[in-house]
């Protein structure tokens, strides 16, 4: 009867945990693929710098864009606790947020056709115009850092 009772509780308490570690998961998928963009911009960054090649960044470019097609579903509801700076307006603006990241990808589409023509000054100033784009969205839906 003990053993019986015990695994109860064991089944009970998984079942109110697997929530709070599914939550994790997606908060620290979407954080980690996050920093990834970061790193991509820092290394295209230096090529703007050096006013180098764009032409090898478009494969970069396309990974971010592979990033943020799936990105508004790594915001499920109920995964802006924890260890996020999410802000609420993700949830209660959702149509703005899927907005935002529509614009993102369309920015990020036009960078890469910039990458592949090579033009340096094009390139840059795709740029610039991505990073705006990113802060856009930084701005309502994202939270200063701690």
């Amino acid at each position: 009867m003990k053993l019986w009772k015990s695994a109860v509780v064991v089944v009970s308490l998984i079942a109110l945990t697997a929530p709070a570690l599914a939550q994790g998961d997606v908060i620290a998928a979407r954080r980690d693929g996050l920093k990834g963009v970061a790193r991509q911009m820092e290394g295209i960054k230096a090529v703007v710098d050096q006013r180098g090649d764009p032409r090898p960044t478009a494969a970069a470019i396309g990974e971010m864009i592979r990033f943020f097609e799936g990105f508004p579903p790594r915001f499920p509801a109920g995964s802006g606790s924890g260890d996020t700076r999410a802000l609420p307006a993700i949830w209660t603006d959702r149509a703005g947020f899927e907005a935002a990241n529509a614009n993102m990808l369309t920015q990020l589409r036009a960078f890469q056709a910039v990458a592949n023509a090579g033009d340096q000054a094009a390139f840059a100033a795709a740029f610039q115009q991505t990073g705006a784009t990113c802060g856009a969205c930084h701005r309502p839906y994202r939270a200063p850092a701690r």
